[in-house]
């Protein structure tokens, strides 16, 4: 699967599940690990829960499981590692605690 086709089923996946507030960013610039980050919103813990197992069974089902995938007992933030693409579920108040997509929207002068 190339890295278009992960990023359209990734967010397929989420949709299909309700998450809020999807979001996209191309880090390959500013990354050595990943070229894409994949951001949503989950309404609780059991939905960011739901929405990260979604989203790795799918990978599994399409015969490219997830490298791994990360989050506590009760996750504020699940985390699903697809090798190019890394996505990130988090509830409302983890998102706007961790501001990911400022984070990596931050580019190194010597990248520009």
């Amino acid at each position: 699967m190339n890295l278009q086709e992960t990023i359209d089923l990734t967010v397929s996946i989420l949709d299909d599940g309700k998450a809020k507030d999807i979001e996209t960013l191309d880090v390959a610039k500013i990354c050595s690990f990943a070229d894409a980050m994949v951001i949503a919103t989950g309404t609780s813990t059991t939905h960011v829960k739901a929405l990260g197992n979604a989203v790795a069974q799918a990978f599994k089902d399409a015969g490219e499981p997830p490298m791994g995938v990360e989050s506590g007992p009760e996750p504020d933030w699940l985390l699903v590692d697809l090798g190019d693409v890394v996505v990130h579920v988090m509830t409302e108040s983890a998102r706007a605690h961790y501001a990911l997509e400022k984070l990596w929207s931050v580019v190194p002068s010597d990248k520009q």
